[in-house]
């Protein structure tokens, strides 16, 4: 971040946010950036969310607030409400697993498979019941990087609600894909322009472009979060409002965050995740063209791509490339993809701000000359992937 940016901060460390009547203005601040992140996903009501120590918090929020409704539906209409379940891919992060295992919800993963690492409308809707509390979308995949078919999946489930009688909603977990979709693929409905999308998570420190952790969820309106979910703490004189799992906290990164808004608004961030994009797909196309590789993903999306190794070169794997690149001074993380397509192994790049092309180019460079390493090498026995745990 620029030393503005850093000298905001530094002098935000002692700030308390959560205590909002001895720090006023940090509260005010916290709640025009919530008002931004809803504006920005054409929230048809603003300023119903809450910060977070990033995504993993907020996840946990939206999850929260889906099975409270769910359960406040079931009990209205005097059925049970002891059999919660939600439906997502098995390639979400692990903090969802983690929400349902804390929170007594039963996962429904939809499995992956070879050249398919998204969830697909028909999946969800076989997945699908009464007791469904929600169903996740996932903007900017950790595996690949690409977008879910979000709007295609909404459309999906309206119209089987509008069959059956249910009010299964959708939450989109948009931890990496939040702040570059609406600048570079502002056409592209994912967001509350599509009536069962009731939250929408997002990291402010991944392409919020904010040092961690700092993490938004916002509701479409103030329904979609129940109010017995929300404390009224009467804390050293004032009345709080909060929704949290975490209470002391400082403010800094809130700062931080709304620096990044007011520095750079529409344009800066269109831009700087323009040059990110461009970069990410560069690199991809040059990659591509390589005799040892093939794409999984271009970067078309976020600036976040992964690629494999041909089916015909069997003498080095991808964890030997990522080794080797590490020699360089490079993370390129490898790993095999989620339940049912653990047979593909990829690296995967993630371009973020201060990577430069030429910075791209050293990298293209260093992979050229990992695999010329393994190529010169042809008894070498292929690395491993580590041993992986299930759902």
């Amino acid at each position: 971040m620029e030393p503005q940016a850093e000298k905001l901060m530094a002098e935000a460390f002692d700030k308390n946010m959560i205590d909002k009547d001895e720090y006023p203005q940090t509260a005010v601040i916290e709640e025009r950036c919530i008002n931004i992140v809803s504006n920005l996903f054409h929230a048809p009501q603003q300023g119903v969310g809450a910060s977070a120590i990033g995504s993993s918090e907020a996840v946990m929020l939206a999850g929260m607030a889906l099975k409270w409704r769910w359960r406040d539906r079931r009990r209205a209409q005097g059925k049970a409400a002891d059999k919660p379940n939600l439906i997502l891919g098995a390639n979400v992060q692990v903090v969802w697993e983690k929400f349902c295992r804390y929170w007594e919800v039963e996962p429904r993963y939809i499995p992956m498979e070879e050249g398919r690492y998204v969830i697909s409308p028909q999946e969800v809707l076989a997945l699908t019941d009464e007791n469904s509390i929600g169903v996740v979308a996932i903007l900017g995949t950790t595996f690949t990087g690409e977008y879910e078919p979000v709007e295609a999946i909404h459309d999906a489930l309206l119209k089987q609600n509008s069959e059956t009688g249910w009010q299964v909603p959708m939450h989109i977990d948009a931890a990496s894909g939040g702040f570059v979709a609406p600048f570079l693929q502002p056409e592209l409905k994912w967001d509350f322009r599509l009536p069962l999308v009731k939250s929408i998570n997002v990291s402010g420190h991944k392409f919020g472009l904010v040092y961690p952790g700092v993490g938004w969820v916002v509701w479409r309106d103030k329904q979609d979060l129940p109010e017995d979910l929300i404390f009224h703490v009467n804390y050293l004189g004032g009345d709080m409002p909060t929704f949290t799992l975490n209470f002391s906290r400082p403010g800094n990164q809130i700062i931080g965050q709304y620096y990044n808004f007011l520095r750079l608004g529409r344009a800066g961030y269109t831009q700087i995740m323009q040059a990110l994009q461009n970069i990410a797909m560069n690199l991809a196309k040059s990659i591509a063209d390589m005799e040892a590789f093939e794409l999984v993903s271009d970067g078309s999306s976020i600036p976040v791509f992964a690629f494999k190794i041909k089916p015909h070169i069997r003498h080095y794997s991808v964890f030997d490339i990522s080794a080797k690149l590490r020699e360089y001074g490079w993370q390129v993380p490898a790993y095999t993809m989620p339940e049912h397509a653990e047979k593909v192994a990829v690296l995967r790049v993630v371009v973020r701000e201060g990577f430069s092309r030429d910075m791209a180019d050293m990298l293209l460079r260093d992979i050229q000359k990992s695999v010329a390493h393994f190529e010169a090498m042809p008894n070498h026995t292929a690395k491993a992937p580590a041993p992986q745990f299930a759902h």
